[in-house]
C-alpha cells in the first residue's frame, strides 16, 4: 500500500495549524493509501512544538515535528522532506484547510492520469465579511483549470499538492534558498525541464483562511513590493523584465490618479501592480523595498 507524508510549513499560526492538524486526521483514504503527517516549524523559538504534542495526542494519524531554524521557506520545504518518509509527499500550507476528500482525490488523479503530480484549487475562506473592494477585485481569488489539464511551471504551487517521490530525484535543493517566495515556481520549472509531468483537479479542494489583517492595505502592497524582490532571483527573469517594469512602472503611475474612477478596488490593484514591478526595479539598484523573509501581517 502507497503511503503519503503530507509536509506542513508554519511559521507563528497556532490557531491555523490546530485546525489544519485536526482535518488531516479526518481524511477519508478509503484504504487506498495510508498516510502520515510532517510539521516543519520555522519558528526557532518553536512556537508550533505545543501545538503539535496536544493534537498528536488524540490524532489517529502520526505526526512528524522538526524544526528549520533558519528563516526561509525553500530551506523549511527541505526540512519537511527531509523528515518525510513515504511513496508521495504532499504540501498544504498552514494557514489552509482541505475538505475530507482532499487527499484521496488527489491520489486517485494521479491515479488514473499516470502522471507525476497532482496540483488542487485554493479557494479564499473569509470568517468575517472583507470590505466590498476586497471581493470585487479578486485579491485572493486564485486560478482553476479542468481536472486533467497539465500545467506549466507557472501555474506550479506547493499550496495544495500531490507528488510522486521520484520527482526529486536528481533536483538540488530540491527547493533553493535563494528564493524567499517563489521557490515553488522554480522547483516546476526544473522538473518539468527533467520531463516531469503535472495535472490540475479541479475537485481537490482545500481553503485559505483571509483574516482581516489581509485586506490591510499595507499588508498588501508589502507582498507586492516582496514578490517584485524576489523576481529578481529567477533565473527565468532578464534584462527585457527589467525593462517592462520601467515602462509599466511609468504606465501605472500617470494611470494611478484616475484609476479611481472605476472604485476602490481598481485603485488597489493599480496600486498593487505598480508595488510589483517597483519591487524589481528597486532590487536592480540594490534597494531592499522589504527586509523581512515573510510578509504576514
Amino acid at each position: 500500500m502507497k503511503h503519503i507524508a503530507v509536509c506542513i510549513c508554519t511559521y507563528k499560526r497556532a490557531a491555523f495549524l490546530t485546525r489544519l492538524l485536526t482535518d488531516l486526521g479526518e481524511q477519508d483514504t478509503e484504504g487506498l493509501f495510508t498516510f502520515s503527517i510532517v510539521v516543519a516549524d520555522n519558528d526557532r523559538a518553536e512556537s508550533a512544538r505545543p501545538v503539535v504534542a496536544e493534537v498528536a495526542t488524540s490524532s489517529p494519524v502520526a505526526i512528524t515535528y522538526c524544526v528549520e531554524s533558519r528563516q526561509n521557506i525553500a530551506l523549511t520545504r527541505n526540512t519537511a522532506m527531509a523528515n518525510a518518509t513515504g511513496d508521495f509527499i504532499a504540501f498544504i500550507d498552514d494557514d489552509e484547510f482541505p475538505t475530507k476528500q482532499w487527499l484521496l482525490t488527489l491520489y486517485k488523479a494521479w491515479a488514473s492520469h499516470g502522471v507525476d503530480g497532482v496540483l488542487g484549487p485554493v479557494k479564499p475562506h473569509y470568517n468575517e465579511p472583507p470590505p466590498a473592494w476586497v471581493v470585487k477585485g479578486k485579491f485572493y481569488d486564485r486560478p482553476s483549470y479542468p481536472t486533467g489539464y497539465v500545467i506549466d511551471w507557472r501555474k506550479g504551487r506547493t499550496g495544495n499538492v500531490l507528488l510522486d517521490r521520484k520527482v526529486f530525484d536528481g533536483l538540488e535543493g530540491p527547493f533553493r534558498a535563494e528564493f524567499l517566495t517563489g521557490e515553488d515556481q522554480d522547483f516546476f520549472r526544473r522538473a518539468i525541464e527533467k520531463g516531469h509531468r503535472f495535472i490540475w483537479c479541479h475537485e481537490a479542494m482545500a481553503y485559505e483562511e483571509v483574516p482581516a489583517s489581509r485586506w490591510n492595505k499595507s499588508f498588501m502592497l508589502r507582498r507586492a513590493l516582496l514578490r517584485g524582490k524576489v523576481s529578481m532571483e529567477h533565473p527565468t527573469t532578464g534584462a527585457k523584465d527589467v525593462a517592462k517594469s520601467a515602462v509599466a512602472a511609468v504606465v501605472y503611475t500617470a494611470v494611478l490618479p484616475f484609476s479611481w474612477l472605476a472604485g476602490e478596488h481598481g485603485f488597489m490593484m493599480c496600486l498593487v501592480k505598480l508595488c510589483d514591478h517597483a519591487g524589481r526595479l528597486l532590487a536592480c539598484v540594490g534597494i531592499d523595498p522589504v527586509k523581512q523573509p515573510y510578509v504576514t501581517e
